[in-house]
């Protein structure tokens, strides 16, 4: 079995810290979902979902059933996890444990996935932020499920990986309203797009500042664009804009060494 391709950065690149914002490549799905596709609501072959399942855990050299990922809903819910899920996967879009061996993950396809760690309370965490959960709270929601089990914010390093861009991420002005009812630090995040009722959000850099408002110093961004960039990650605006069918689901994870 090949393993899949994945990123790693440098701030979760730990001894006691296992990490990957995956890519699209070394998986065994076809056509628009070629070929690391992880999203199990996508209409992707099963199977090749479970082996693309199954290769992911394997390369943190984990079986399948501790890969733990969400039916995501756009929410602040952030679960608080110790072992693999009996029956259906929870509603969320947080988890946090302090137990080695279980693999914690984030699924997109242009929302930021961001990966947590206090390393030295061996503790970790993984979200999935889109517009919407952003600015419910669902980043500050995994990080109090974290200080829950023993993290401290001041030690937590926080990883944003790919996701849309500001240049790729065109919205309209209501979105700049619905933010700054909101949050009133959010202006500098929205810049004029291609017509006076359009905007470019930069949701990473949106996530950046919720993170470090929260409190967390080591945060940062890898700078990947998922619409951008076909060759490495799935988009579900590039799909929408080119007239494909579906697409496929990125994974990002992180794990406690035993």
């Amino acid at each position: 079995m090949s393993l899949p391709s994945r990123i790693l950065h440098p701030l979760l690149d730990l001894a006691q810290i296992q990490h990957g914002f995956f890519t699209r490549q070394g998986g065994v799905s076809q056509g628009v979902y070629d070929s690391l596709n992880l999203g199990l609501g996508s209409k992707d072959d099963q199977d090749a979902v479970l082996e693309n399942r199954k290769r992911v855990a394997a390369s943190f050299g984990r079986p399948e059933n501790y890969l733990l990922s969400l039916y995501q809903v756009h929410s602040n819910i952030a679960l608080k996890v110790n072992e693999p899920f009996q029956g259906e996967r929870p509603e969320a879009d947080g988890l946090v444990t302090a137990r080695a061996g279980v693999i914690l993950s984030a699924l997109s396809a242009d929302c930021a996935p961001i990966l947590f760690c206090d390393p030295q309370s061996r503790v970790v965490g993984s979200c999935h932020a889109g517009w919407k959960g952003a600015l419910g709270g669902i980043i500050e929601s995994t990080l109090k499920a974290m200080t829950q089990q023993g993290a401290k914010i001041e030690r937590i390093r926080a990883v944003i990986g790919p996701c849309i861009q500001q240049a790729s991420y065109e919205v309209g002005a209501d979105y700049e309203s619905t933010f700054l009812k909101d949050d009133s630090e959010s202006k500098p995040f929205f810049i004029a797009g291609s017509e006076i009722d359009k905007r470019l959000f930069d949701l990473p850099g949106y996530c950046l500042m919720r993170l470090k408002r929260a409190g967390v110093t080591e945060a940062v961004s890898t700078g990947h664009d998922t619409c951008a960039d076909s060759a490495q990650f799935f988009s579900n605006r590039r799909a929408v804009k080119t007239g494909e069918p579906d697409y496929g689901r990125l994974i990002s994870c992180i794990m406690i060494r035993a």
